[in-house]
């Protein structure tokens, strides 16, 4: 017996371009979806050590202040040559310098700046959180690799996606169509994981 039973379902985020992206990929299951910022929840500061540990407290803030079952996203892009940054702090990081686009140069410059470091390697992280009122939560995990280009391509996807281009592909998360990365990206991956263990087949 899979644990969802239907209703609504709250996504714990107030980044539109992240709750379109769950929205789709749950089209196939009739979820019916809201966003955080549509029931008019706080955001709760993240102040867990991994993506797993903020999407729980997320998810879990979600669920116990709308009554509802409630998804979180936590996700964010590794870079190992800068020591895993900007990881865990990628929407902060970004923040930090006024925006996506901002910090896609601030990447550049930061990893121009290693002496004798041709090392473009990174890959994006998704945690997944859905937690319940009653006080059950569930994670997931799924992860992508690939490299950095520069300069940005593509205006499809948000974030980092326009200098992420994973292995085997020729175009970056920002010039594939929304499909085409739903298929290979890390929330993809995640998602197998949860529906798998929670949503029926359609």
């Amino acid at each position: 017996m899979r644990p969802w039973a239907g209703g609504r379902l709250v996504i714990a985020s107030h980044n539109p371009g992240k709750v379109t992206e769950i929205a789709d990929l749950l089209r196939p299951f009739a979820v019916e979806v809201v966003g955080a910022a549509a029931l008019g929840l706080p955001e709760p500061e993240e102040t867990g050590t991994s993506f797993a540990a903020n999407a729980r407290l997320k998810a879990e803030a979600a669920a116990k202040a709308s009554g509802l079952p409630s998804l979180s996203d936590d996700s964010g892009l590794v870079v190992p040559a800068l020591g895993g940054a900007p990881g865990i702090h990628s929407a902060r990081y970004a923040k930090e310098v006024g925006g996506f686009g901002p910090a896609m140069e601030r990447l550049h410059r930061e990893l121009a700046a290693k002496q004798n470091n041709n090392d473009r390697n990174a890959y994006f992280v998704c945690a997944l959180a859905m937690a319940w009122p009653e006080g059950r939560t569930l994670d997931f995990e799924g992860r992508v690799d690939g490299v950095l280009v520069w300069p940005p391509r593509g205006e499809n996807g948000f974030g980092y996606d326009p200098i992420f281009q994973a292995h085997g592909q020729s175009q970056t998360f920002g010039e594939m169509e929304p499909q085409a990365k739903h298929a290979i990206s890390h929330r993809a991956r995640a998602f197998t994981k949860l529906v798998e263990e929670v949503f029926a087949k359609p």
